[in-house]
């Protein structure tokens, strides 16, 4: 397939450039892929939409504030996001500044600090700082919005561009199906009869590239490091056992699973995920999906049309844009069934 049967028209008012006051009070689109029918709720309706035995799997990564300022000796302005942090001072970042940055820069760190460019690996710097990353990063780092939000990032943005059951420290972008889900939703799935378990996946900048080659199978993911514990393994065999459904919330979490069972059957994990999910993938432990909305000719977009397919996507994305749904990271979501049962 062509990167283009994956384009649609957004008008960028249906872009969410805030959350709304109130997590779950989001809308809810359903998509049945077995038939291409899709429905209006919202995102409070969801106990009533699983069933008793249902399992949840969530991402249980939290976003640190990545992105920091400084000047180059020279006066210039940079721009660094850091994806991954090496060791105690030393980190991958991806960096932009009005003329190239070069290996032995030194910056002067808004807020305090310094840091110097050690060296490159592809699009992203080693950078060394003056003391240990994370608390640097906590000091003086900024929330590190997607780049279709338009303005700049304030105190509520540490809360709200932040999962209620974040725990561990890592990403660079959040994993914002997560984000409809508050205390009184937990309480009432709890009610419902449906459980939950978590994965890590420390999701990257990677997350926004765009798709630049026109055949998709040339594609390359970034690779990003993901946890499927043996707990979440158990928890999805009881599933099974029972007759209930395993429901991956975003797509974090559905390509944790499918790359723990990678093998055939669901297995512990703890490394570099760089799973790329076309249509034409067979799923084999997801059976439900919850997910925002997602950028046009996006690898996320992809993996949606994979599950539930091509055409049914495409339309219900038209849908949304015609019934004036809020679209991508702060938006509203979807509750997707499959096109295919899984393998």
């Amino acid at each position: 397939m062509l990167r283009r049967d994956f384009h649609y028209e957004l008008p960028t008012e249906l872009i969410a450039a805030r959350p709304l006051p109130e997590r779950s009070a989001s809308k809810l689109l359903l998509l049945d892929g077995s038939t291409g029918a899709v429905a209006d709720r919202t995102f409070r309706d969801l106990p009533g939409l699983l069933e008793p035995g249902d399992l949840l799997v969530l991402n249980d990564t939290r976003v640190f504030p990545a992105r920091v300022f400084g000047r180059k000796p020279t006066g210039g302005r940079v721009e660094l996001l850091v994806e991954l942090v090496l060791d105690e001072r030393r980190a991958l970042a991806h960096a932009r500044a009005s003329k190239p940055v070069r290996a032995g820069t030194e910056l002067r760190l808004d807020g305090g600090g310094r840091a110097v460019v050690t060296g490159r690996a592809f699009d992203r710097f080693e950078v060394e700082f003056s003391e240990p990353v994370v608390p640097l990063l906590e000091r003086i780092g900024h929330v590190p919005l997607p780049p279709y939000i338009q303005r700049d990032d304030d105190a509520a943005d540490r809360e709200r561009y932040q999962t209620v059951y974040a725990e561990r420290t890592g990403a660079a972008a959040a994993p914002t199906a997560g984000l409809h889900f508050d205390g009184p939703l937990f309480d009432a799935l709890a009610a419902r009869g449906v459980g939950h378990c978590f994965v890590t996946l420390h999701v990257g900048a990677g997350t926004f590239q765009p798709v630049r080659v026109d055949r998709i199978a040339d594609h390359r993911m970034h690779a990003e490091y993901a946890e499927v514990g043996a707990t979440v393994c158990d928890a999805v065999a009881a599933t099974r056992a029972r007759g209930g459904r395993v429901v991956a919330v975003g797509t974090t979490s559905v390509r944790s699973l499918e790359a723990a069972a990678a093998g055939g059957s669901l297995q512990p994990l703890a490394a570099p995920v760089d799973l790329f999910i076309t249509p034409g993938y067979r799923f084999r432990v997801v059976d439900l999906m919850i997910t925002n909305f997602h950028l046009p000719e996006s690898t996320l977009l992809m993996l949606v049309s994979a599950f539930a397919g091509h055409t049914h996507t495409m339309d219900a994305y038209r849908h949304a844009v015609a019934e004036r749904y809020r679209f991508f990271s702060y938006g509203d979501a979807m509750l997707v069934s499959p096109q295919v049962p899984r393998a």
